[in-house]
């Protein structure tokens, strides 16, 4: 059983959250949107790399909407050499892209600053210079796009918690960690939270075939003419200033982890099935693997955990209940919407056709048992599907703020690290569709 202090730290977040459930009835709908809650607590990004060596920025990608990243970059990716400080040297190459016949150096230059102490202030993103030789100047990291939990109505890319446990990520495999601040209910109902998903994935294709443009214009020699300004004319479609150059620079599309906890579950779900049927118009970009820690399923038919364990610890069915009704427009809504069951008929494409998936299950979740049918579903047509279900926990227990320093959260992160290891191995691309 869960101790003592979880129990009664649960009886108080419930009764919170279920106030503040109440109080978002009323909201206006805004299509813009918000993606945080005053109430959560906010870890600022930091775009030097921190006592742990992640470094951290924040970027909005759509000026019609609120849909923001908190981009996690390790510093695994410098040579041993330029690991420790030093000044800037010409050797360090910015990334640039030509608009209207001229070269512009985009502004997220190319070189790292320094604080005057000899120390690094702000890692902004380079390219290697063409001459460079050294391996691990070239070395392209592995992508997760990570979603936050929340029940579509709270949570942040940027809260403290979230923050800490991508960092955990980030560190445990060596990846750059994408977190996508979606926008939240009931302003924006379904679908923005989905969209948004798919949106992100769109621009991590972009950001790599703008990269790939860059380096056709940066070296001419050989290259046809007619080559190179086909490549301009599709930059200059683009716009410049839309590069994001840690992407550019160190990321590898083509070994791309969804990972989603709560109702980012449920998001990365479908953001896979979309990647499948987008097919080659998302490449480079490659869903090799994900990764769904108690998901936010529901259904009308209970299952057993469903209604043995129906007032659960932090998040009951009665509130999560009410979540879906702030998420889902008022003319949908229904326990079995393709948002919230897995397993309705015709929600498409056929199973066979999803990513290897691993599916994180509590103990005293009443969610746990429609999770876990999901991926059974996934193994009867040869999907590696596993479960991985933990003794006493609760939902929440590997991201909550209060259980993410408990051992149970930590020994979890490593085990879904475990398994995502072979899926973005860079001896292969065997696993991915």
């Amino acid at each position: 059983m869960p101790s003592v202090s979880v129990k009664l730290y649960s009886v108080f977040f419930k009764l919170v959250l279920k106030h503040r459930l109440q109080s978002r009835f009323d909201a206006a709908a805004d299509e813009f949107g918000v993606t945080s809650r005053p109430e959560e607590s906010t870890a600022p990004a930091n775009p030097s790399f921190a006592a742990d060596g992640v470094a951290t920025k924040d970027i909005h990608i759509d000026p019609l909407t609120a849909l923001s990243l908190r981009i996690f970059l390790p510093d695994s990716f410098l040579e041993p050499r330029l690991a420790h400080a030093r000044p800037p040297s010409s050797s360090d190459s910015e990334l640039t892209l030509r608009s209207n016949g001229s070269s512009t150096a985009v502004a997220v230059a190319a070189r790292r600053s320094y604080d005057g102490t000899g120390s690094v202030a702000a890692y902004r993103g380079y390219l290697p210079s063409p001459g460079t030789h050294h391996r691990s100047a070239y070395r392209r990291l592995p992508v997760i796009l990570q979603f936050h939990g929340g029940g579509f109505v709270s949570g942040a890319n940027t809260s403290t918690a979230n923050d800490f446990f991508c960092r955990r990520i980030t560190k445990l495999l060596d990846v750059i960690v994408i977190s996508v601040g979606y926008r939240l209910a009931p302003e924006s109902r379904y679908p923005a939270a989905f969209d948004d998903g798919i949106k992100v994935l769109h621009w991590l294709a972009k950001q790599a075939n703008l990269a790939e443009c860059s380096k056709w214009m940066g070296s001419g020699r050989g290259v046809d003419a007619r080559k190179m300004d086909s490549q301009r004319h599709i930059v200059d479609a683009f716009g410049a200033a839309t590069v994001e150059p840690w992407i550019a620079a160190h990321a590898d599309p083509s070994r791309c982890v969804l990972l989603g906890d709560c109702s980012g579950a449920n998001i990365a779900d479908f953001v896979a099935r979309k990647a499948f049927e987008a097919g080659k118009l998302l490449d480079p970009v490659k869903i090799v693997a994900q990764v769904l820690i108690y998901p936010f399923f529901i259904g009308t038919i209970p299952t057993h955990s469903e209604i043995k364990l129906a007032n659960s610890y932090f998040y009951d069915k009665s509130m999560c209940i009410l979540a879906w009704k702030l998420f889902l427009p008022e003319n949908e809504f229904s326990l079995d919407h393709v948002a919230a069951n897995p397993l309705v008929p015709g929600r498409g494409p056929p199973l066979k056709c999803m990513p290897p998936t691993l599916t994180v299950v509590a103990e005293h979740d009443w969610m746990r048992d429609r999770a876990i049918a999901y991926s059974e579903e996934l193994r009867k047509v040869n999907v590696d599907a596993p479960v991985l279900e933990y003794k006493d926990a609760v939902h929440g227990f590997a991201t909550l703020d209060v259980l993410l320093k408990t051992p149970q959260a930590q020994a979890c992160t490593e085990d879904i690290a475990i398994w995502v290891r072979k899926y973005i191995s860079s001896r292969g691309h065997e696993f991915s569709y």
